[in-house]
């Protein structure tokens, strides 16, 4: 946890955060559950966890040292926010799995679930490559998507209505390195 406001204006800079909504504690805990529930729904097979990036890496990383079973670890880049605070709704794929998904498991890990269209694209773009199995694991669920190709089957945490930054999200490529989940607004 944060002590005083000193630490807090050494992490963030000049820019104010409206409140901590997940802290570190809070954060590891729930994620050491879902490598236990991921771990059970998964007994065999080949597992593939594609992580979304950017902001999924430090979930991801976290998440598979606690999945007790073999795994396989591949990326996916998709953009659609720039520097806003809002979705564009142009979702583009810049980084393609190098990773065979015809026959795995694979679980796409998501920082985010916020309006579904990055989601929803990548979902249609998997299926179509014949993978065993498709899930979604996300860290947050806003649940505001219209609709979803796919609803998560593990989530971490409902999250607010609001902007939020830290652990792997970021506003404008910044506050990714803080260990919980602040609120910009």
């Amino acid at each position: 946890m944060l002590s005083g406001t000193g630490s807090l204006q050494k992490q963030t800079g000049d820019t104010k955060l409206a409140r901590i909504v997940f802290d570190a504690e809070t954060i590891a805990r729930r994620v050491a559950e879902l490598g236990a529930e991921i771990t059970a729904a998964y007994p065999e097979g080949d597992l593939l966890v594609l992580g979304l990036l950017k902001g999924s890496f430090i979930f991801l990383s976290d998440l598979v040292r606690r999945i007790d079973r073999p795994l396989q670890v591949d990326f996916l880049v998709a953009a659609s926010y720039g520097e806003g605070t809002v979705s564009s709704g142009n979702v583009r794929l810049l980084y393609d799995p190098e990773t065979e998904l015809a026959g795995k498991h694979i679980l796409l890990v998501e920082d985010i679930i916020d309006t579904g269209k990055t989601l929803n694209r990548l979902v249609t773009l998997l299926r179509a490559r014949n993978p065993r199995s498709l899930e979604i694991c996300a860290l947050l669920h806003k649940h505001i998507a219209v609709h979803l190709e796919l609803e998560a089957a593990f989530v971490g945490f409902d999250a607010p209505r609001a902007f939020l930054v830290g652990y792997g999200l970021d506003h404008s490529e910044n506050f990714r390195h803080l260990p919980y989940i602040a609120s910009l607004t």
